[in-house]
């Protein structure tokens, strides 16, 4: 098996060996794939991934969610506990460029791949570490999970209507952008290990992810704003910025400078705002908010969120309805972007994101999500095992190695 992608990418020639599960660390992996890069999935006999199992929905037996996480990837199955499958992880490591774990600190040492042990095998190895809250501290051996990380970053704290409880954002937030920030991560040692041949170790985790997604609301707060709670979002630094009731259904405006102001109380209709010597800027604004909104509100409720799109739009208003998935998997602007890619084998039934980035100089990469263990008669050739000894390792590790039929992809 080549490292060299054909259809080239930033990171081809990259190894990448990817023994995350759940979604912040197979995310990452997908990224780094994106790019280019070769990714070995080493999952677990029987089972692999935890997010094989995450469902409904399944598509002919496969998670939706698993496999919007993990298309370009190969997949080998690996008994750990056993003395071959942990033969050959080692051999495996000792030829990477990356790898990117989210085990129990305990567990690490106990396999010999914890940070010092695989740095010392293999100088030139940045290790990635993704955990819930980091790799030192007083929580460092405690378990995280989306959910627990925007409850203890204050993220939940401000998201949810007025005088109701706190809510999760809903969606897989603290995982996605965690992926994001470990590939940031990776590529920056890349650069490094490229140039001077050392590695690196990189300690990524939920509960700092969140925070920095935090960042503006605790910088706020530490500078003098009150201890803010949920408000619908409506307590934004800018003013107008929230969500509105036209006459058929919702949609958001986001005023963003004084010029803006001027530009929508004129297309709205409301030019004693516009003059108000008192709302201005944005100070003031946010000082009578209350006022504004309740003027801004009954005017929008009285025409359709269509005629406001194009009535703001002509004005350069940012503005949007607030859209169900069922629009935004036929928005045109997502359509014309293919931002949404069918998963190969699917009929369409299955659909992964395309990546937030984009580079001119490669073609998208787009293969199917590895079936459990399919690659790995052919990444145990690469690293020198005889046929014999991958028959053996077959025979010794029940579902490790996939028969023919189920290698198809």
């Amino acid at each position: 098996m080549a490292d060299h992608d054909p259809t080239g990418g930033p990171l081809a020639g990259v190894r990448v060996v990817d023994m995350t599960t759940s979604y912040a660390g197979p995310t990452a992996a997908m990224y780094l794939a994106d790019l280019g890069a070769t990714v070995i999935k080493v999952e677990r006999p029987g089972h692999g991934d935890d997010a094989r199992g995450w469902g409904p929905p399944f598509v002919n037996g496969a998670s939706a969610w698993f496999a919007s996480a993990n298309r370009n990837k190969k997949s080998i199955v690996l008994d750990l506990r056993s003395e071959r499958g942990h033969e050959v992880l080692l051999r495996l490591l000792d030829t990477a460029d990356v790898f990117l774990q989210n085990m129990n600190p305990a567990k690490l040492r106990r396999l010999g791949i914890d940070g010092e042990s695989l740095r010392s095998r293999n100088p030139g190895l940045v290790y990635c570490a993704m955990s819930g809250f980091g790799l030192d501290g007083p929580d460092s051996d405690l378990p995280g999970y989306d959910l627990v990380a925007q409850a203890r970053s204050g993220l939940m704290s401000v998201t949810g209507e007025p005088g109701r409880p706190p809510q999760r954002v809903s969606t897989a937030l603290s995982d996605i952008a965690t992926g994001m920030a470990a590939a940031i991560a990776v590529n920056a040692a890349l650069v490094r290990q490229r140039a001077t041949g050392r590695g690196d170790l990189i300690d990524v985790c939920l509960l700092e992810t969140d925070l920095a997604l935090m960042a503006p609301r605790i910088a706020a707060y530490v500078a003098g704003e009150p201890e803010p709670a949920p408000s619908g979002g409506t307590d934004s630094v800018l003013a107008v910025y929230q969500q509105f009731e036209a006459a058929d259904r919702g949609l958001v405006v986001a005023i963003g400078n004084d010029g803006m102001w001027q530009r929508f109380c004129a297309a709205v209709g409301l030019p004693g705002l516009a003059a108000d010597p008192e709302l201005a800027d944005n100070a003031g604004r946010r000082l009578h908010r209350e006022r504004i909104t309740a003027e801004v509100a009954a005017v929008l409720s009285t025409r359709p969120a269509a005629d406001w799109l194009q009535v703001l739009g002509a004005a350069g208003i940012p503005v949007s309805l607030v859209q169900t998935l069922s629009e935004v998997v036929k928005d045109p602007q997502v359509i014309s972007r293919c931002a949404l890619m069918p998963v190969p084998g699917s009929a369409g039934a299955l659909v992964t994101v395309r990546s937030p980035f984009r580079l001119a100089s490669m073609p998208e990469r787009n293969e199917r999500f590895p079936e459990l263990g399919a690659d790995t008669p052919e990444i145990l050739r690469d690293l020198g095992f005889t046929e014999d000894e991958i028959r053996s390792f077959a025979a010794g590790n029940a579902g490790a190695v996939p028969t023919r039929k189920e290698s198809v992809k």
